[in-house]
């Protein structure tokens, strides 16, 4: 019986490149890098971030984590546009303009387009992103409170269901967002929309009677 053989083939003398983590998961690096990254170790939370403006590992992953938090497509770890837009907003969101008073507090800043929880004078959720009315239907500032609430409410004004719907003024409440919340060329008619895990969280903490804080105005409404 003969068995097959293979003959080696010579070596070029020259060594193959390791691959590396850093070949494996760099990202990109956008144009807005050294402001998402100051903006993102401001926030915290989404894992260490070198204040340098040049992209790393690192700077890859909580770039990808945060962008994952706030529904920023495709979250691919490039410090673009709308996520350096979005990390600003929640950066420079002041939770203490809103009066919140003893108990639970929804806050919503129109102006940054952001929402919180405070509970007893403390933050207990957010900031995180939201999108109010749009032009003609703009969400009217003032201090309100939760007076129906429903875990699915339907829409007939505009045929939709409306996810964890808490209603605080007229027709408008809090509800899960219904589209894309990052499209800032629509709005709402007059609502606060949630993504899915805010809409959730806020749904957990609220209840009829609760307090509702809406200040300033969204541009260009």
């Amino acid at each position: 019986m003969v068995r097959a053989t293979t003959t080696p083939k010579p070596s070029s003398g020259r060594r193959q490149p390791t691959p590396t983590k850093a070949n494996l998961t760099r990202c990109e690096q956008g144009e807005h890098q050294r402001e998402v990254e100051t903006y993102l170790a401001q926030l915290g939370g989404f894992g260490k971030v070198t204040v340098d403006g040049r992209q790393s590992d690192a700077d890859c992953v909580a770039i990808k984590k945060f962008q994952q938090r706030y529904d920023i497509r495709p979250a691919v770890g490039r410090a673009g546009p709308l996520t350096y837009e979005v990390a600003k907003r929640l950066a420079t969101t002041d939770v203490k303009r809103c009066s919140a008073g003893s108990g639970t507090t929804f806050c919503v800043d129109l102006t940054r387009q952001t929402t919180w929880v405070m509970r007893d004078g403390k933050v207990v959720a957010g900031p995180t992103v939201t999108r109010t009315g749009m032009a003609g239907y703009a969400t009217p500032a003032g201090t309100y409170k939760v007076n129906f609430r429903n875990l699915k409410e339907w829409s007939n004004p505009y045929e939709v269901w409306l996810p964890y719907w808490q209603r605080f003024n007229g027709g408008i409440g809090f509800h899960e967002t219904t589209t894309y919340l990052h499209n800032s060329a629509i709005g709402s008619h007059g609502c606060v929309n949630l993504l899915h895990a805010d809409a959730v969280r806020w749904w957990e903490l609220g209840k009829v009677g609760s307090r509702v804080v809406l200040i300033g105005r969204r541009p260009g409404t």
